[in-house]
């Protein structure tokens, strides 16, 4: 190897050796604080957990209570939120990779959505505090709901359009040669084939707003009573916790820590589950 070569290869391991320093640097670095936040979440949350927590409702200051209106709440509106968001994702996905994907309406409707993809939740709760709460008058389930379901809507359309295109291609073929119509290719076909990729998408919707506080301070506010009614304010986890955490009370910050770590466990759940459904599709596959 001549001078030259020789010295550019020892730049080039130098640049590299560089590149790898900062990168596991970085990596640590958000690791520690990840680790620092779960500890911190577990601690104090295991500490605070009791069977209390799911049976009794919000407390006053100063009296005992748990969470079970609250965890109520959260659960319904989620999952009217899923109900209202995923058919309209998934119909929505499936006209980009189907119909539109190498059009310039199909870009474009894809860069909207990944406009809205990233969109601050606050604007979105503000968006439907205009669109419902003023419009009727009061806070309700239903417009938290509303406001979770835009949330889930780019996050279905997304992973609906990408696992789609994952489809091979000689899977559409082959059906279409046998006379299949379209709209039956998409549901006994390509639907089947992506159907683990959109389930997982739905379960990470779920998890991202199963934690989503400010949009349901613009909509739902929230509610220290049981409340079935979609119709009047209602409780959630995040908002309690948001309350919980801003107050003076002891008792009230161990609520917020326990709440924190039943959000954070059943995230952790869902994520775990989405990448069991992706792995036991891949060794199927496979």
């Amino acid at each position: 190897m001549t001078p030259h070569g020789l010295r550019l290869q020892r730049v080039r391991a130098a640049r590299n050796l560089v590149s790898v320093a900062l990168s596991m640097a970085a990596t640590l670095f958000g690791l520690f604080w990840l680790i620092w936040i779960l500890w911190t979440t577990v601690t104090k949350g295991l500490g605070a957990l009791k069977w209390d927590l799911f049976i009794k409702m919000t407390p006053p200051p100063g009296a005992d209570g748990g969470l079970a209106n609250a965890l109520f709440g959260s659960l319904i509106m989620s999952v009217v939120a899923i109900l209202l968001g995923t058919p309209i994702g998934i119909a929505a996905g499936t006209y980009l990779a189907e119909y539109v994907n190498r059009h310039r309406i199909g870009a474009m409707i894809r860069f909207v959505n990944d406009i809205l993809l990233s969109a601050p939740s606050i604007v979105l709760g503000l968006f439907v505090y205009e669109l419902v709460v003023r419009q009727t008058g009061h806070f309700s389930g239903w417009a938290g709901a509303i406001a979770l379901a835009f949330i889930v809507l780019p996050v279905v359309v997304r992973t609906t359009d990408e696992m789609l295109q994952l489809v091979p291609s000689q899977m559409r073929e082959a059906a279409l040669a046998l006379g299949v119509p379209q709209w039956k290719v998409t549901i006994q076909v390509l639907f089947r084939a992506a159907l683990p990729g959109i389930t997982t998408g739905v379960l990470l919707a779920l998890a991202r707003i199963s934690g989503e506080t400010a949009p349901l301070l613009f909509t739902a506010l929230n509610n220290q009573y049981w409340n079935a009614d979609l119709s009047a304010p209602m409780a959630s986890v995040p908002a309690v916790i948001f309350q919980y955490a801003m107050s003076p009370y002891e008792s009230w910050h161990a609520l917020a820590w326990a709440g924190a770590f039943v959000v954070t466990m059943f995230v952790l759940l869902l994520s775990l589950l989405s990448r069991a459904i992706l792995s036991r599709n891949k060794v199927n596959h496979d």
